[in-house]
């Protein structure tokens, strides 16, 4: 199947790519007065400073209709993958950039995928898509249904060494926040079904909190598949648990990536962010 735009927000910690056909819709973070784009400018480094130093809740907001119909310009055929619609009003916006789209392109054919995730599972599913896409046999009709099935069989995972940016958003207490910075207790999570971020398990330590990542990723049916890991200034231990993970599963293939902006906002400096295929 030929010509079908991929389409995805900035939280896939990916950039556009012409020569995947892959296109990057920017989130909007926000310090006090300062909007910052979640683009190929931003700079990470300077933005975790930025928001290591703000004494305030920063906030995210979701790509405006226009920039989806942006990059929707001129598509016959289009997939657009946006984060948890439980998480940010993304998916919405992109639901209806697509309804506008279709008002002036009634011919054009576009999915919008809730990925009930973000970061690289996002990755994991537009890598799934553009396996489907090679199959000549395989209609656009049957792309919404087999992408859901796909999802199925992808899972994300999350490790937190600071919960600085949940406490002043008022996701967990400042006390907490504090006790875990001196107690070095990093916090693993997952992508519930739902698409909430939902914490699973503490460890203390970084060498416990790795394995007790491989341990969560074969409770949930990991068994040597895919696996993409997303690193936000922490490039060391991403690098430990691909170590790890290779010493069971030797022909994994895995990939190590930089986070953007967004996920970076969430996850805050040395945070992790694994996603893997399951099954």
């Amino acid at each position: 199947m030929e010509n079908v735009r991929l389409i995805v927000d900035s939280s896939a910690n990916t950039l556009s790519d012409p020569a995947r056909n892959l296109e990057v819709v920017p989130l909007t973070l926000t310090f006090g007065e300062e909007n910052l784009l979640d683009d190929e400018n931003l700079n990470i480094s300077d933005f975790l400073t930025k928001m290591e130093v703000n004494q305030e809740a920063g906030k995210t907001a979701a790509p405006s209709i226009q920039r989806w119909l942006d990059a929707l310009d001129g598509a016959e055929q289009a997939i657009i993958v946006t984060i948890t619609s439980g998480m940010s009003g993304t998916y919405s916006s992109a639901l209806q950039a697509r309804d506008i789209y279709l008002e002036s392109h009634p011919l054009a054919k576009i999915i919008v995928v809730d990925s009930r995730s973000a970061g690289p599972e996002l990755e994991l599913i537009i890598e799934g898509i553009e396996e489907m896409l090679q199959d000549p046999k395989l209609r656009f009709a049957d792309l919404e249904s087999k992408i859901a099935e796909y999802r199925t069989k992808t899972s994300l995972l999350f490790l937190l060494q600071s919960l600085r940016n949940l406490s002043l958003n008022g996701r967990v207490s400042p006390a907490m926040a504090k006790l875990a910075g001196l107690l070095k207790i990093n916090l693993i999570g997952t992508a519930s079904v739902d698409g909430d971020l939902k914490p699973l398990t503490k460890a203390r330590g970084m060498k416990k909190a790795l394995k007790e990542l491989v341990k969560q990723m074969e409770e949930n049916k990991y068994q040597g598949g895919r696996v993409i890991i997303d690193e936000c200034e922490n490039l060391a231990d991403a690098e430990k648990l691909k170590e790890l993970i290779l010493e069971k599963y030797p022909d994994a293939k895995i990939t190590i990536r930089p986070m953007r902006g967004l996920c970076s906002f969430y996850a805050e400096r040395g945070g992790l962010m694994v996603a893997f295929v399951n099954a």
